[in-house]
């Protein structure tokens, strides 16, 4: 089944209305091979829209991206990120200056191996250098032919404002799911305002929404989730009491619990696109699957009144991580 294919923002750009999230493909232990094959099984699942970043990896993530896809990127839409530079937790991690915009851009076109970006973000905002200057040079690369369109990452409303006055803002990437609800209540209204299609990451809660976490023991070696609140003590019986209610209405909706988490997301509107990531290629065919579930509105009002924005136990990311979060 072929999958619906939306408009980026007011970009001339299409997607798939999922999208897929590069950056597990990058974890240690790498598998390249499994790696390029789930890439292109997401492909023939009707799969178009690719997110990378300069960051995953160290420049492995583009270059693997760049490899699977040579000579075919005219069929999808590559999506890549720059700006992180060192340590997230130090100040000088993030670097939003025009010179760097230029480089960066310069290098992920050489590491993806393409002569355009369809869609190139800004990883963080840098508190150092005014919105506008990033912007401008980010709009720059656009007169230049080497960027079709903008977006940027965990920015604030006010942000976005600015920065779509300079050029215009095709995308917003922020972190939206049943357990990270907090961009609802701005950065998806003022994206919607603006006509900029807001991009889902995480949506599966880093996986923690599947279902298959009941313990400590059962997070993957090197998930993130080993690092996070909310898989402290305390936190993680309350987390999973509330995932556990989440397996209940999935059965009774003849889904996994990932796939409903997954239909949640999608039914904020066909302006919200998901990019959950993976390596597993059974758990790609069920994401792939919830795009084409028909889900009772029942059990969405459900799940909005189980995972209420203040009901996960634990901050969505670190200290450090929320730290860089433009707010």
């Amino acid at each position: 089944m072929a999958m619906e294919q939306v408009p980026l923002g007011t970009s001339e750009l299409m997607v798939s209305r999922l999208g897929y999230g590069c950056m597990s493909l990058s974890a240690r232990p790498r598998d390249d091979d499994r790696g390029a094959a789930v890439l292109r099984h997401a492909f023939d699942l009707g799969v178009t829209f690719f997110d990378t970043a300069d960051r995953y990896g160290a420049g492995h993530n583009e270059r693997l991206l760049g490899r699977v896809f040579a000579g075919r990127t005219d069929e999808i839409v590559v999506a890549t990120k720059f700006g992180f530079v060192g340590d997230p937790a130090d100040p000088d991690g993030v670097d939003g200056r025009p010179e760097h915009v230029h480089a960066a851009c310069d290098a992920s076109l050489r590491r993806l191996g393409v002569e355009v970006i369809d869609l190139y973000y800004l990883h963080r905002v840098d508190p150092r250098v005014p919105i506008e200057d990033t912007v401008g040079a980010m709009s720059e690369l656009v007169a230049a032919g080497k960027v079709r369109a903008l977006g940027l990452s965990e920015a604030a409303p006010a942000t976005i404002r600015r920065a779509h006055a300079v050029h215009p803002i095709a995308a917003l990437q922020t972190e939206l799911s049943l357990w990270s609800r907090e961009s609802e209540a701005g950065p998806l209204g003022i994206a919607r305002a603006l006509g900029i299609t807001f991009v889902a990451y995480s949506p599966l809660g880093i996986g923690f929404l599947t279902g298959t976490i009941q313990s400590a023991r059962d997070v993957p070696p090197g998930s993130r989730l080993a690092r996070s609140e909310r898989l402290a003590p305390g936190n993680l019986e309350r987390n999973t009491a509330l995932v556990n209610r989440l397996r209940v209405i999935a059965a009774d909706a003849g889904l996994t619990p990932g796939q409903l988490a997954l239909s949640w997301v999608l039914a904020r509107d066909s302006d919200v696109v998901p990019i959950p990531g993976t390596r597993n290629r059974h758990h790609l065919e069920e994401n792939v699957a919830a795009v084409h579930a028909a889900v009772d509105e029942a059990h969405l009002r459900a799940l909005d009144s189980v995972f209420a924005a203040d009901a996960p136990a634990g901050r969505r990311k670190s200290a450090a991580g929320l730290a860089i979060v433009n707010r």
